[in-house]
């Protein structure tokens, strides 16, 4: 048995809030983070984010939830939120961002393509595939950045360690909606 319509919205809702919640993130490192080069892998992936956001909000729309409908995670998936934007050294930054909260939120999208029915479905299985080739495409452009600048590189990776345990040990970050209970707001 597939997802119900209630649960692909809350599903793509809860991948939209996330996607804003890392946009912000980045936003916010931008100004604060002192290496030029960092500051524009940020720029440039935070506009990524923010089009992941865009889409998944619209398809809020078409599965009867408000337009940029935004479902927040359950609380341990906003411990790792929150973990991620608190780190404060550029490598750190790099590593709960690149190795840890990224692979994790492609992790998601994958598993969410195995289960749901590709055909009823495909609108979000674009958006889906879109947004991996493109999580791909930024760690592999940090990737090239650390090449050039392994100073940037993490040092200590306690926080990386850290920020993937809360993720893993939030196995479904889904906060349901029980039956009958209304929508909020768009966010």
């Amino acid at each position: 048995m597939g997802l119900s319509i209630r649960e692909k919205g809350d599903v793509v809702a809860t991948f939209r809030f996330v996607a804003v919640r890392l946009m912000e993130t980045l936003a916010g490192w931008v100004p604060s983070t002192p290496e030029l080069e960092a500051k524009a892998l940020f720029g440039r992936h935070l506009w990524d984010l923010a089009q992941h956001a865009d889409l998944l909000g619209r398809r809020t729309a078409e599965l009867r939830l408000a337009l940029h409908h935004s479902r927040p995670p359950v609380s341990g998936y906003r411990e790792v939120l929150a973990a991620l934007d608190g780190l404060q050294r550029t490598g750190d930054r790099f590593g709960g961002a690149y190795d840890a909260v990224l692979p994790d939120v492609a992790r998601r999208y994958e598993g969410y393509l195995r289960i749901t029915d590709r055909l009823l479905d495909e609108p979000t299985v674009r958006i889906l595939e879109g947004a991996l080739t493109d999580l791909r495409r930024m760690g592999a452009e940090r990737d090239a950045l650390l090449a050039e600048r392994p100073d940037l590189a993490p040092r200590d990776h306690t926080s990386v360690r850290r920020i993937s345990a809360l993720a893993v040990a939030t196995a479904d970050f889904v906060d349901y909606r029980v039956a009958g209970s209304e929508t909020v707001g768009a966010a």
